[in-house]
């Protein structure tokens, strides 16, 4: 069997990885100084490497974060906005996700608070772990229209799958009876068993008066807050200390 044979017999599996990585074996001048084990172990390891990159190019996709290019790598650790550099490497490792315990990040408008909730996500992401990422009217109005189209039941169980939700901006808009009732089936059906990410520039004791209703409003408080990592932002806005140069990049 000739080396294009081989080739195409690879490609029809589907082994695109193994393919280039043969295909680059084939161009190397002095490969068949290496052994068939240590070869095959290339082959392996380039097949492997093209999955998981696949596979997080998907994750990517499927979670549509809203700064796509968040990252922990990048995070500013700047005196002024009190992030603790070693509470945001434990959480890298992403022991909270595994531990369905959820994150709750606040801060006044434009301290970051997006940009550290995609970098936990894209994290996640990074640890073969699905992601979701919703502003909090997006995804009020998602539910509404899923009410009304008759899709609800199966919103409900494609959120209760994701391993990390992201609510961004909660609290910034008022909230209806049927946005409060959404929230708690959204959460109850997380609560133990997936883990959710949000940010607020309302701190969680004000939630409680904010959500209204006094049953709805503990239990939704329940659910978010219990076993939650709590990150508080602080410094002045970043988007004032950007040029508009810098601005209109973003």
């Amino acid at each position: 069997m000739n080396i294009e044979q081989t080739i195409d017999k690879l490609n029809l599996m589907k082994l695109y990885g193994m393919t280039e990585a043969l295909e680059q074996q084939n161009k190397t001048a002095n490969i068949t100084e290496l052994s068939f084990d240590e070869r095959m172990g290339m082959m392996v390891d380039a097949e492997y490497t093209y999955r998981q990159n696949r596979k997080l190019s998907r994750y990517l996709t499927e979670a549509r974060l809203r700064h796509s290019q968040a990252c922990i790598e990048d995070i500013d650790y700047n005196p002024n906005r009190k992030i603790d550099k070693s509470v945001i490497l434990q959480l890298s490792s992403c022991r909270w996700v595994k531990e369905n315990h959820s994150i709750i990040i606040t801060g006044k408008t434009g301290v970051g608070k997006s940009y550290l909730a995609c970098a936990l996500a894209n994290q996640a992401c990074r640890k073969g772990f699905r992601c979701i990422y919703r502003r909090a009217v997006r995804l009020f109005e998602e539910l509404m229209l899923a009410h009304a189209d008759g899709t609800y039941a199966k919103q409900l169980a494609r959120f209760a799958k994701i391993d990390v939700l992201v609510i961004d901006d909660f609290a910034l808009s008022p909230i209806t009876d049927t946005n409060r009732r959404d929230l708690l089936e959204v959460l109850e059906d997380r609560d133990g068993l997936k883990s959710t990410i949000v940010t607020s520039q309302l701190e969680p004791e004000n939630w409680h008066a904010f959500i209204g209703e006094p049953t709805t409003s503990d239990a939704i408080c329940d659910r978010i807050l219990h076993s939650a990592h709590h990150l508080m932002l602080k410094g002045p806005s970043r988007r004032k200390e950007q040029s508009p140069k810098r601005r209109s990049e973003n």
